[in-house]
């Protein structure tokens, strides 16, 4: 099993063995057991608390693997409003409910939840359901909330 325990700088000079796609629940594991699209059983032990972001490169400990992180399309409920102020607010009351959450000039993304959607429409937004990558923002303090 290949054993990945390092986070590289990008750099042109890398060669990609290959990708690993993961959910973004998946990229704030540390240390866990994942199979590529190949097969390849593959083990990620790094420093605990690491946030993996679309891009990153890992090392393994071999030093002859180095692999890339992408974000595999998932189940999101994208929310958009014509009033600006509208999804501000419901970034607010997102915030306050420590949801993991996709900050855009013109929309925001969580995961599914009936109850957070029939909220989000009392505040006047709109709200479709979607696959597709789900890149929250990791927090202030360089780790995300669960």
């Amino acid at each position: 099993m290949l054993t990945f325990t390092e986070r590289l700088l990008p750099s042109r000079n890398i060669t990609i063995s290959f990708t690993l796609a993961l959910t973004a629940e998946e990229r704030t594991r540390s240390r866990h057991r994942y199979q590529n699209s190949e097969g390849t059983a593959l083990y990620l032990r790094l420093p605990r608390g690491t946030v993996l972001q679309e891009g990153d490169l890992l090392r393994s400990q071999t030093q002859e693997v180095v692999i890339r992180i992408v974000a595999k399309p998932e189940p999101v409920l994208t929310v958009t409003s014509p009033t600006p102020v509208n999804l501000m607010r419901a970034a607010y009351h997102l915030g306050n409910r420590h949801v993991p959450l996709e900050v855009a000039p013109n929309y925001l993304r969580l995961s599914p939840d009936p109850v957070l959607q029939a909220m989000l429409e009392q505040l006047g937004v709109e709200s479709k359901e979607e696959v597709v990558a789900f890149k929250p923002e990791i927090g202030a303090y360089g780790h995300s909330h669960h």
